[in-house]
């Protein structure tokens, strides 16, 4: 192997996705125990390696040389072998520093409060040096610092990072601050990436707060790795490039709107065009309960059938890479929204009430029914939604205009 990412357990990485847009090498996933790391760097067989954890720091005695960035640091997470001698680098502090200035968020004269105490937060604590931060403060359960006192002596900070694995998947919508409690605060990062939106950053993102995400880190620290392993000058533009590739990829296209507006129909054809799996919230509803949405509106009630209905939205909104129909009254529960927009983009199919199919739909029954849901939802789906397309002629453009639409939002 020539190059890839050398970990324990890599299973949902991006960095293949990334250095395909880097440049045209060969770049591999390598996930090794800590018995096999010794041998794999003892005999050299590659020619760069990017390093993730828990080996940020055990790849060091096996170095011949250290960057300037691995000093200050403390860690690696670029090797780079040549003539038998292996390099060390960090890319993970330019790639974080590239991530603040994107969303417009400086360090200098600020206080910080870093979330976490591990390899990642020793990159943020180098970013806060050289950046001028006034103050530093690293609130960790093991460190001197611990959370009990992040409520009590520090919601004066006006930078919150989060450098902890609390709300990364599987663990979605958990998060490790209330921002509420922050009010000066001036930006918020979360290095995590999966998903696309922490608990934390849609927090960030209902209250204004200028915000950034793992994913450009990532991008940026492959950029600065590649130009390592390849010695050359890369355009700075694929990094732009890289993050829309994983997004495309990655991101769920979701549809919402009125019953009977044709989500179902446009979400499977939308599927055949992205070439990825379609799930229906309401099928699986009936999947689980062998029932009917009819009946099992009938039998139980609306009540158990929201429950449902929201077990499914967080079931479905933490995967990625899905085409996704909800029910009609699914974005109802703001908690529905929050599930499906971590990783979603939401369009909003728009269908004439006269068109609207009501068979087999409890909610439906009558045209003045429909009247009514429609005037109190609209504000509703305009809130949630992204994008939204009318729903008015034949299934394949319509589908093609989401697919379009759904492009359109992650290039944002």
């Amino acid at each position: 192997m020539e190059y890839g990412l050398l970990g324990e357990k890599l299973g949902h990485s991006y960095s293949p996705l990334i250095h395909s847009v880097m440049g045209s090498y060969d770049y591999r996933l390598l996930p090794v125990n800590p018995e096999e790391l010794e041998e794999i760097l003892q005999k050299r067989d590659f020619r760069g390696l990017n390093v993730t954890i828990p080996y940020k720091r055990t790849v060091l005695p096996f170095c011949d040389e250290v960057s300037e960035a691995v000093r200050l640091i403390g860690s690696a997470n670029t090797l780079v072998c040549e003539d038998g001698r292996i390099r060390a680098d960090n890319t993970d502090l330019p790639g974080f520093l590239e991530m603040l200035r994107a969303a417009g968020i400086g360090l200098a004269g600020k206080k910080i409060v870093i979330l976490g105490s591990g390899g990642t937060s020793l990159t943020a604590q180098a970013a806060c040096r050289v950046s001028g931060a006034r103050e530093t403060v690293v609130i960790s359960r093991s460190g001197p610092v611990g959370y009990e006192a992040l409520y009590r002596d520090h919601t004066d900070a006006e930078v919150l990072i989060n450098a902890t694995p609390v709300g990364m998947y599987p663990g979605n919508l958990a998060s490790p601050a209330d921002l509420t409690r922050f009010p000066r605060l001036t930006g918020v990062a979360d290095v995590i990436y999966n998903p696309a939106k922490t608990a934390l950053i849609l927090d960030a993102e209902k209250l204004g707060i200028p915000h950034a995400d793992g994913l450009r880190m990532l991008a940026a620290q492959a950029w600065h790795a590649a130009r390592l392993f390849l010695k050359e000058d890369l355009p700075v533009s694929r990094i732009d490039e890289a993050c829309a590739l994983v997004r495309r990829k990655t991101r769920n296209l979701i549809l919402v709107g009125m019953p009977g507006c044709g989500k179902t129909t446009l979400g499977r054809q939308a599927a055949a065009l992205l070439q990825r799996p379609f799930v229906d919230l309401d099928v699986e509803i009936e999947r689980q309960t062998g029932k009917a949405v009819a009946q099992v509106f009938a039998e139980a009630g609306e009540p158990a059938f929201r429950e449902m209905e929201s077990a499914m939205a967080e079931k479905y909104g933490k995967e990625s890479g899905l085409v996704i129909a909800t029910g009609g009254g699914t974005v109802l529960r703001r908690g529905n929204v929050r599930a499906l927009r971590q990783n979603g983009v939401l369009v909003w199919v728009r269908r004439a009430l006269d068109r609207l199919s009501v068979d087999g739909r409890p909610l439906s029954a009558g045209m003045d029914a429909l009247v009514r849901m429609e005037a109190f939802r609209t504000p509703i789906y305009t809130a949630c939604a992204d994008r939204s397309v009318e729903n008015s002629g034949a299934v394949e453009d319509t589908a093609r205009r989401i697919v379009e639409a759904f492009d359109e939002a992650v290039g944002d």
